[in-house]
């Protein structure tokens, strides 16, 4: 269980990451619609892992995460001039897809069988 400083650490990038990806949404995603779920970051405040879900009709998947992956210097160095004044050091962001949604799906399948 993480420290409370951690979670609001934790809230902060999701909200920021979450308007980066929106403002910027064209360039970065392919004007696909990206919304970041879960942000965990380490206890040194270094490394944080990125859940992304990814909502792109007409395109793969997998192509938008990996524009998203191709840009992710440009995310930090926009995250960075956001959150300077609330944190000391940038984290390092690591982005993984979040399926929980399409797991709730499929589970609510299998039930109502």
């Amino acid at each position: 269980m993480s420290s409370l400083r951690l979670q609001k650490i934790e809230r902060l990038l999701q909200k920021e990451l979450g308007e980066i990806l929106q403002k910027e949404s064209r360039t970065i995603c392919n004007g696909a619609i990206v919304t970041v779920t879960i942000v965990r970051i380490s206890s040194d405040l270094s490394f944080a892992k990125v859940y992304v879900s990814i909502f792109a009709p007409g395109k793969n998947v997998l192509d938008v995460f990996n524009m998203i992956n191709d840009n992710v210097k440009h995310i930090r160095t926009t995250l960075g001039n956001s959150i300077r004044h609330q944190l000391r050091i940038v984290p390092e962001l690591a982005f993984h897809i979040d399926d929980s949604l399409d797991y709730l799906a499929n589970i609510e399948k299998l039930l109502n069988q």
